[in-house]
């Protein structure tokens, strides 16, 4: 059941997905690929929950020049006028800012939800039952309203919010502080304190007051098209956000929101809630062998070997003997096998030792 005509949404595809290196690469990241073998990408995957939900002319996508024709190839049903493609790379704030003034230009009172494009969410049901609560706060408040779920182990790889005074709506809180990637010790706490939940990244906000938000932070590129051209057509559009967006700063909508906003409030959710953005997130959702092992979508023979995350190439066969606790990942011209740990810090790392010694034709 479709929930408002009013509300909107914004999925963002524009990230190179390094975390996921060297099966997510430059020319071809993750949101494009079809990590679990379902047949549909994750970047479809997303498209596909929203599209249950919303009517999908109310669907918008961000995503870089670079990974145009990937979303055009996986997304033919969307129109050219609800893809906005970054001229240059700028981060996720500043194209949800151009995303949402060509929303409000369409409808000044929309409810918007911003969702990066590598999101597992478990049970379809709650998560419809904690948007529609969502869409209905931010109608009546003018508040950002961040998605948060409770932590399940300290993982040093997420954002931790920590929750304020109650609102009046149950299970919405007013945001006492947000840590971004914790170290480890301090993420137990967190955990421990029942008082912190992970960020998902997934925002509910209204166009008015988002609009507000990101003209307190930002320069007035987009104001300026408004005042120069009050009645600007969609190709006046395109060009003057060619020739000024690199005036905008490289920031994330995480820190734009959470760090630099105003009226910030979180929602307690229950939906089964994985970011797909690391080995290690993938593998704690996924299930697993008798061994605790986890094969994406690949051939593989195992022999006394635990806790490893394994992704071949089609038409590979693994054998695998006496591992434990490793990411075992091939693709093209690279194969990868690390300790799963910290999985995302050690393969940020990888990614720019091999890109100084070997160049790009690795990344």
């Amino acid at each position: 059941m479709k929930i408002s005509n009013q509300n909107y949404c914004i999925i963002l595809a524009g990230g190179m997905g390094r975390r996921l290196w060297p099966v997510s690469r430059k020319d071809y990241p993750k949101q494009f690929l079809d990590f679990f073998g379902t047949g549909r990408t994750q970047l479809q995957i997303t498209y596909d929950r929203f599209a249950r939900l919303l009517p999908t002319e109310n669907i918008y996508v961000c995503t870089c020049k670079d990974y145009l024709h990937l979303v055009k190839k996986q997304l033919p049903e969307l129109a050219d006028v609800r893809i906005l493609v970054e001229p240059v790379h700028r981060n996720t704030a500043p194209s949800v800012a151009w995303a949402n003034m060509r929303i409000k230009r369409i409808n000044p009172d929309a409810n918007i939800v911003i969702t990066p494009s590598d999101q597992m969410v478990m049970n379809e049901e709650k998560f419809e039952r904690s948007l529609e609560t969502g869409f209905g706060y931010v109608a009546e408040n003018d508040v950002l309203l961040a998605m948060g779920v409770r932590p399940t182990r300290p993982e040093p790889g997420y954002g931790y919010i920590q929750l304020g005074e109650p609102s009046c709506k149950p299970d919405v809180f007013c945001v006492k502080s947000f840590t971004e990637k914790p170290e480890r010790e301090f993420a137990t706490v967190f955990m421990e304190s029942g008082e912190f939940y992970w960020n998902t990244g997934i925002f509910i906000s209204n166009s008015r007051h988002l609009t507000n938000c990101f003209e307190e932070i930002f320069p007035t590129v987009l104001r300026n098209l408004k005042f120069d051209m009050p009645n600007y057509t969609y190709e006046e559009e395109l060009e003057y956000v060619a020739q000024n967006y690199p005036r905008y700063p490289n920031l994330s909508l995480d820190y734009a929101i959470l760090e630099q906003s105003r009226c910030v409030y979180v929602m307690k959710c229950d939906f089964g809630w994985a970011d797909l953005g690391t080995w290690h997130a993938i593998y704690e959702c996924m299930r697993r062998t008798p061994d605790d092992n986890v094969a994406l979508d690949t051939e593989v023979l195992l022999e006394d070997s635990t806790n490893n995350i394994i992704r071949l190439p089609k038409g590979k066969l693994g054998v695998i003997s006496g591992l434990d606790g490793y990411i075992i990942a091939e693709e093209g011209n690279v194969l990868l096998i690390c300790k799963k740990g910290d999985s995302s810090a050690l393969v940020r790392k990888y990614v720019n030792e091999v890109q100084l010694k070997y160049g790009e034709e690795f990344i």
